[in-house]
């Protein structure tokens, strides 16, 4: 094989290996031009892990490698946030300063447990961690709550409210068709409801006691007895009959009349009772 030959196959390998990294209205791009200017903002880095400020990269930290919230070991903590502060700073200066500020407080944190106290202090003074602590299960419950929040059902994310037009209908409404049948039933049924609420009135008897009182003792004398049958009058029914009877057993229940009947079955007559003068 001739030299020719071998530049040539490595040509062909060449052409395969390249890739463009990039195609312009279908046309493979290989090469950057040269008068291509980035700016410096054009591209942004973001890490694997998001936090919302310095109190949920310290809760990260603390997670990540399963410590006790309540015994944090402020130096290997206050290291890997260093690390990561010091890669913030490089990335997007406007979040470093808050959480530089947190970075301060672990080195105060940290200095305060390292310098040497009196054994009398000891029992009274409060933990250098324990405001720290605070903070920490303060945080972490809202951020618990904001989660379980977060789950929950949404209106644009994960409900969403259909919104139908009514189409435009033109309603006829047709009388209806009734029967003279079905009206007659209707009214004899109307009528059936309406004998159900129909109230009993007692009329007041025309006929008075009182009244029937004073004609049989007009009828009778204290002389002689008078048939009983005569103080009835037929013509004025049974009604008639019954007040004339109440009234004449009134009078023998006040001692005013005087009723006689000869023999068993036989007729009986009346008269009344002489007054006595005192």
């Amino acid at each position: 094989m001739t030299e020719q030959d071998h530049q040539e196959e490595a040509a062909i390998v060449t052409e395969q290996t390249e890739m463009p990294f990039a195609i312009v209205q279908g046309t493979a791009v290989t090469e950057l031009p040269k008068d291509l200017y980035i700016p410096p903002d054009a591209l942004e880095v973001f890490l694997a892990e998001s936090f919302a400020g310095p109190l949920d990269l310290l809760l990260y930290l603390i997670k990540r490698q399963n410590l006790n919230i309540l015994d944090i070991p402020i130096a290997d903590i206050t290291h890997q946030y260093v690390e990561y502060v010091e890669a913030m700073a490089d990335l997007r200066l406007d979040l470093a300063g808050e959480y530089l500020v947190m970075a301060a407080m672990l080195a105060e944190i940290k200095s305060r447990m390292l310098l040497p106290r009196p054994v009398a202090e000891h029992d009274d003074e409060e933990d250098p961690r324990a405001e720290l602590v605070r903070r920490l299960q303060e945080y972490e419950r809202y951020k618990q709550a904001a989660e379980d929040i977060d789950i929950l059902p949404r209106v644009g994310r994960d409900v969403f409210p259909v919104d139908v037009e009514s189409p435009d209908l033109k309603i006829v409404r047709q009388p209806p068709q009734v029967d003279m049948k079905d009206v007659l039933s209707a009214f004899r049924d109307v009528l059936q409801r309406a004998s159900m609420y129909k109230k009993h009135h007692i009329p007041l008897e025309p006929l008075s006691v009182r009244e029937r009182m004073s004609r049989v003792l007009s009828a009778i004398s204290v002389d002689q007895f008078t048939d009983f049958s005569e103080l009835f009058t037929p013509d004025e029914g049974r009604g008639g009959v019954v007040v004339t009877l109440l009234a004449i057993l009134e009078l023998l229940r006040q001692s005013m009349l005087e009723l006689v009947q000869t023999e068993a079955y036989g007729p009986i007559h009346i008269k009344a009772v002489a007054k006595v003068s005192s």
